[in-house]
């Protein structure tokens, strides 16, 4: 490995606390009750008061949310870089489908957490508000990519925590709290700052333990490469003639 391809490697292992950090703080700051789908009126005109009370936050928390997609995107990329031998092409699928989840829930999460803010605070009625809500979440938009995001989130840890697992590039305990953080990471509700953190912690530490390995795996020297042996031919000697 070169100086590049480690400088590379380096840099692709920041992404994963960076993930985790960027998850905690999008989950602890969204107001509580708003983290949610909204396909009828009466859920809408549950939320909006909510929305309209705290629009900076669920400005901020939202994009947190899009930024932490991204991180986890890269993140698979990188956690992907571990394993080389054994289960090397599950890991390159399960990269593969965490990325195109991660694409598809920062489309969604635009809808849930942004576009939420806009209509809670734009110059409308809330029925007007509530029946765009509704319109939006029930749009075969926000079908089609919820249906890649809930699919990533589900299968994308599964494939990289067997991947991680068969490979035995890092500790088979590593694997298991990386793929059980993980999920349950993506299913925390904006319940209080508190329980986020406590809930998050097995992801955050999963996460930072595998970029020490990443970056570790970025120090070794590369293995030395042999001269190919030189085989000399000697001619047979020439035998006299009688």
């Amino acid at each position: 490995m070169d100086n590049a391809a480690r400088s590379r490697q380096r840099v692709l292992a920041l992404f994963l606390p960076i993930a985790a950090a960027l998850y905690i703080g999008a989950a602890a700051l969204n107001p509580k009750g708003t983290d949610q789908v909204i396909q009828t009126t009466a859920t809408a005109l549950k939320v909006l008061p909510i929305a309209a009370s705290h629009p900076a936050q669920l400005y901020l928390s939202g994009s947190l949310t899009l930024l932490a997609l991204g991180a986890l995107a890269v993140s698979y990329a990188a956690i992907a870089t571990l394993v080389r031998d054994r289960g090397w092409v599950t890991a390159t699928v399960a990269a593969l489908l965490g990325g195109i989840g991660a694409f598809g829930g920062a489309l969604v999460n635009v809808l849930v957490g942004v576009n939420l803010a806009a209509a809670a605070t734009a110059h409308m009625t809330q029925d007007a508000a509530a029946h765009f809500l509704v319109t939006t979440f029930n749009s075969g938009f926000y079908q089609a990519f919820s249906a890649l995001y809930f699919a990533g989130i589900v299968a994308a840890p599964v494939l990289m925590g067997f991947a991680l697992w068969r490979s035995r590039s890092v500790p088979r305990w590593l694997a298991v709290l990386f793929f059980l953080g993980l999920e349950v990471a993506q299913q925390v509700s904006s319940a209080g700052p508190v329980l986020v953190v406590v809930f998050m912690l097995p992801f955050a530490a999963a996460m930072v333990l595998l970029a020490a390995r990443i970056w570790q795996a970025a120090a070794r020297p590369a293995s030395p490469t042999l001269p190919t042996p030189v085989v000399v031919t000697t001619p047979a000697p020439a035998h006299p003639q009688s």
